[in-house]
């Protein structure tokens, strides 16, 4: 049995994050960080994520499921992005004294899914953000890549499709124009190339975030972009789909480079 804890990040019950690590690992292992999807909305949480949990263990990696504040239960602009980076930037304290010696905080990968895919690329350009701005760090956790699995990459044009009825608009208070600053301060695509490997997973077949924004956040700032045939919005995060295989692959390319 793999050894599980869920453990607090700051006060509210929604500033958690499920930690586990592979039971009879021979030294520490690497970690995936899981940040959860659903267009950032309350009644979406990480239980969804508890198969692919489940698989990462069984490749021997450890993996903290966080969850955060959502839009609809106080979260949205700024909570949302606070309550990442702090439990991003407490997740190796709270490791060690969960789970001492069983992980390898210098081997660690964000993945995150849908609108938590946005939030894994952010999280990994917070050295870039305006100072003083949500999530701002002039040296944030030290993090090997990135998993971004039919990720809201772009959050404008995922505003001006109108994508999860609104979801965008309702998550920063409002479109590009209104709220131009948070948009520069929240938008992947208009951060930069990260300075660590991006592979961007994206179903063919995805219904709620179309294939057409992880291609646009590739020409805008890199990465690479696999396209995968016949997949949905939810097969990227379900094993044994067409898609799971590719998302392993991606995983371990940038572990193993860490």
């Amino acid at each position: 049995m793999n050894d599980r804890s869920t453990v607090s990040y700051g006060p509210g019950p929604d500033q958690v994050a499920d930690l586990a690590v592979p039971a009879g690992a021979t030294g520490p292992v690497p970690l995936a960080v899981l940040l959860h999807g659903g267009f950032w909305r309350a009644q979406y949480d990480r239980q969804y994520l508890a198969k692919a949990v489940d698989s990462l263990l069984g490749d021997n990696i450890a993996v903290a499921n966080v969850e955060y504040r959502r839009t609809g239960a106080g979260g949205g602009w700024p909570t949302t992005f606070t309550d990442v980076a702090q439990a991003l930037g407490v997740l190796p304290a709270l490791f060690e004294r969960a789970h001492p010696g069983r992980v390898d905080l210098d081997r660690m990968v964000y993945v995150g899914h849908s609108a938590g895919g946005q939030l894994g690329l952010w999280a990994a350009l917070r050295h870039r953000l305006p100072p003083g701005a949500p999530g701002w760090s002039v040296q944030p956790a030290k993090v090997a890549g990135v998993v971004a699995l039919a990720a809201v990459a772009d959050m404008a044009e995922s505003h001006r499709l109108n994508l999860g009825d609104g979801a965008v608009a309702h998550f920063l208070g409002g479109g590009p124009h209104d709220v131009p600053d948070r948009y520069a301060a929240a938008d992947p695509v208009g951060l930069g190339a990260l300075d660590v490997p991006v592979f961007l997973v994206h179903g063919e077949l995805d219904e709620m975030v179309p294939v057409s924004v992880s291609r646009r956040y590739q020409q805008a700032a890199g990465g690479t972009l696999i396209e995968v045939p016949g997949a949905s919005h939810v097969d990227v995060v379900r094993p044994g789909s067409a898609a799971w295989p590719a998302v392993q692959a991606a995983v371990r390319q940038i572990l193993d480079k860490a």
